[in-house]
């Protein structure tokens, strides 16, 4: 993959075991429709939103420098067990669940997870309502003119 083909695009990242497909990629469905909506309204050119899993993700080097977010704990998906301890916390809940982002925008990585899959489904519903992915998706001129 060369960067003609990942420029204006947004990767959300789930992890590859069944768990995780079954249980944290229709949370990542739910993050890319909403992020499809608020960037329709801003960008001339629709921007590519990419679903994929952790491994493909990890082993690509080249997709690192894309904005990215990851959906789901680190019990199931390795991107979010190496960012862990790596991303500021925009909203921690401790024991509970945790929006993992640079909120000054120099960072183009995201995490969004709870402790199950229930505390998930409440992270992303934060993440979506209080206006995180919103904040996330300003800072890239690529993806919002």
């Amino acid at each position: 993959m060369n960067s003609n083909e990942i420029e204006n695009t947004l990767f959300i990242v789930t992890g590859s075991c069944l768990k995780a497909e079954r249980m944290d990629r229709p949370l990542a469905g739910r993050v890319r429709e909403e992020a499809q909506n608020i960037l329709q309204e801003s960008c001339s050119e629709e921007p590519d939103i990419v679903i994929l899993g952790d491994i493909w993700y990890l082993n690509s080097k080249e997709l690192h420098q894309t904005p990215t977010i990851s959906v789901g704990g680190p019990g199931v998906n390795h991107v979010s067990a190496y960012w862990q301890s790596r991303l500021p916390f925009a909203l921690l809940v401790e024991n509970v669940l945790q929006i993992q982002m640079d909120v000054g925008g120099s960072d183009h990585r995201c995490c969004v997870w709870g402790m199950d899959h229930e505390l998930t489904v409440e992270a992303v519903d934060t993440f979506l309502i209080k206006g995180h992915l919103m904040r996330f998706l300003s800072y890239f001129p690529e993806l919002s003119p």
